[in-house]
């Protein structure tokens, strides 16, 4: 690390995930926003620059079309490099594991996403379960936005002791928002072809000692993915100490379908109406009423941001891999309160009697 007291982090790849990861980075009171490097010069880069944000371009070619567009090229990717700390590599699949040739070229710390393989860093990372193991790394891999949820998710009750085996449906949002223009589908559903799908293994990957295994189907629709599960139980167990177990994760949403809340686009425009940037859903939101009992049988459905979830734990890997802040508690607190998570006015339903 530099002398500096910020940790200073630049975040290769300006899109959907390194858009929001560099906001979160300047919200941050110990990290310092290094400069962003991307291959494009469309009008999220310019956006780069009318925040004042350094601009460095990935690759040759990438800096004579942000120079073609006017857009001021600092520098190259080595350059963004070697004035950071810490790396966060945001970009597509695959180019992050060929990035992290660079990054330990010149002996920088980096994170890269879940669509990497867990080889290209040997560790994956959701921050509740293996802050401690990432401390002073290399390098670590945040996972997925839909294992970031199961890890969430299945560990509080692993933890309540209360968690057998955990087998679960994910309906995936086809594609992002802001690409739906460019692919997608349409008036069908498509199942992947493996079962289990990837996230399964990937949770056990940060949690060997889960039993789960996931199903996986796209879905015409942009907004979200929505999960259900079915969990065995290692013993009886009511509602209210289930809904007590996940409480006891910060990034756990609990909401209620009878508020209203009773659908993934009127969660957005919940998020959307808090003043949430982006409309971020940052936590997995669970729905209390609809959460099922029966014996050992736990049934509940949950929604997620996959343009959101990880962004915290982003945060929270980038403390980890620096290796000044080795309680996970702490950083965990000081991420949320940055971000806004436990702080939003969550509507409430009563029972009333008739």
């Amino acid at each position: 690390m530099s002398d500096s007291k910020k940790i200073k982090v630049a975040v290769v790849g300006y899109g959907v995930i390194g858009s929001r990861t560099a906001a979160a980075i300047r919200l941050q009171t110990d990290m310092e926003l290094s400069g962003v490097a991307d291959v494009a010069a469309d009008w999220r880069i310019a956006q780069t620059v009318s925040q004042g944000i350094p601009l460095f371009a990935a690759t040759a070619e990438a800096k004579t079309l942000m120079e073609a567009a006017d857009l001021p090229v600092q520098g190259h990717l080595p350059d963004l490099v070697g004035i950071s700390d810490i790396v966060v590599d945001c970009t597509p699949k695959h180019r992050g594991a060929e990035n992290a040739k660079l990054y330990r070229s010149l002996d920088r710390p980096f994170i890269v996403q879940g669509g990497e393989k867990h080889e290209v860093t040997g560790h994956s990372f959701v921050a509740e379960t293996s802050y401690s193991s990432a401390i002073g790394r290399s390098a670590t891999r945040v996972v997925s936005c839909n294992t970031t949820s199961i890890v969430r998710t299945l560990g509080t009750l692993k933890n309540a002791g209360l968690l057998k085996k955990a087998r679960g449906t994910l309906l995936r949002r086809a594609t992002d928002p802001w690409e739906s223009h460019l692919g997608g589908i349409m008036n069908t559903l498509v199942p992947e072809p493996e079962v289990p799908s990837h996230q399964g293994p990937d949770a056990k990957l940060v949690d060997p000692d889960l039993d789960v295994t996931t199903i996986a189907v796209k879905v015409p629709e942009t907004l979200a993915h929505l999960h259900t599960w079915y969990v065995e139980m290692t013993r009886r167990a009511d509602i209210a100490e289930i809904l007590e177990a996940l409480s006891q994760s910060s990034r756990i949403l609990l909401i209620d379908s009878r508020t209203g809340l009773s659908a993934i686009n009127v969660v957005k425009e919940w998020m959307a109406e808090s003043g949430r940037r982006h409309a971020n859903l940052y936590e997995v939101a669970i729905w209390r009423d609809l959460l099922k009992v029966d014996g050992n049988d736990l049934y509940f459905s949950y929604m997620v941001d996959n343009q959101a979830i990880v962004i915290p734990e982003t945060i929270d890997a980038i403390r980890a891999l620096a290796g000044d802040e080795h309680d996970a508690s702490r950083s965990i607190a000081r991420t949320n309160k940055s971000l806004g998570i436990g702080m939003l006015n969550i509507p409430q339903w009563t029972e009333h009697e008739s």
